[in-house]
């Protein structure tokens, strides 16, 4: 998979399908499930490690995790995100941040949250050659927007045109996202509150298997419960274990 591929996909009309994931082996199923691109989050520390500050993820750990899904990934596209700090620091410092995501981490495309605030530094990276993945919208460092679809808009083409290779349009909502979509020649993904006017579309994995505590008790809106998958194997191998039997999982 090439950036110029996506690209394609979205000339063609194809849809192109993005997860968000941390580990080895859920990089190795995703690989096999035929995903065109693995983005490796900063919401690891949230989501992953159980902290409570979104913005609590250091480059080295970033690093760390990037590097062990660039292990199970050799056909899709892998992306990292920049923690907090490096790109509120200016220019010279995020792109000291990609370059490292890249040479250390392994990333193919460095993505870079609330960048319609750093032009200047989006500029930096990809003129370094070095592709970027523009976030703009609802994120953890900007908050919730109330820009108008037009200034919306003009956010994407801006990107656009100081080198972004990609946008990751949060919360694009089915008025502005559409027109977001038309305004740009580049590829345009979502997550949460976006839909199927965008370009394609990114899903945490946890969020689309049923990974979470709480679908023990509630019914996840997923593709999977993979909570009570998991809870019920151990009960079933504590249930072994008490009674004598041989376990299974040699």
């Amino acid at each position: 998979m090439t950036l110029q591929e996506l690209q394609a996909s979205k000339r063609d009309g194809r849809k192109i399908v993005a997860v968000v994931a941390w580990d080895f082996q859920t990089a190795r199923i995703l690989e096999r499930a035929g995903v065109d691109l693995v983005s490796v989050g900063d919401s690891v520390g949230v989501n992953l490690w159980g902290r409570e500050d979104p913005l609590d993820v250091t480059m080295g750990e970033m690093v760390l995790v990037c590097r062990a899904v660039r292990r199970g990934v050799t056909r899709a596209l892998v992306s990292c995100d920049f923690p907090y700090g490096p790109l509120q620091d200016g220019p010279e410092s995020a792109l000291r941040a990609a370059r490292r995501l890249v040479d250390e981490g392994g990333a193919d495309i460095v993505k870079l949250d609330g960048a319609a605030a750093h032009l200047d530094a989006v500029a930096a990276v990809a003129a370094a050659g070095i592709p970027v993945f523009a976030q703009f919208g609802a994120t953890p460092q900007s908050g919730e927007r109330s820009e108008t679809p037009d200034a919306l808009v003009a956010q994407a083409k801006a990107l656009e045109e100081v080198g972004a290779s990609l946008l990751d349009f949060t919360h694009s909502g089915p008025v502005a996202g559409p027109q977001v979509v038309a305004a740009v020649s580049i590829p345009v993904l979502g997550g949460l509150g976006g839909g199927p006017w965008l370009d394609g579309r990114v899903r945490m994995i946890h969020r689309a298997t049923g990974y979470d505590i709480r679908a023990l008790d509630t019914p996840p809106d997923a593709y999977a419960n993979v909570a009570r998958m998991t809870f019920d194997a151990v009960s079933a191998y504590a249930d072994d274990v008490r009674a004598g039997r041989q376990i299974k999982g040699a």
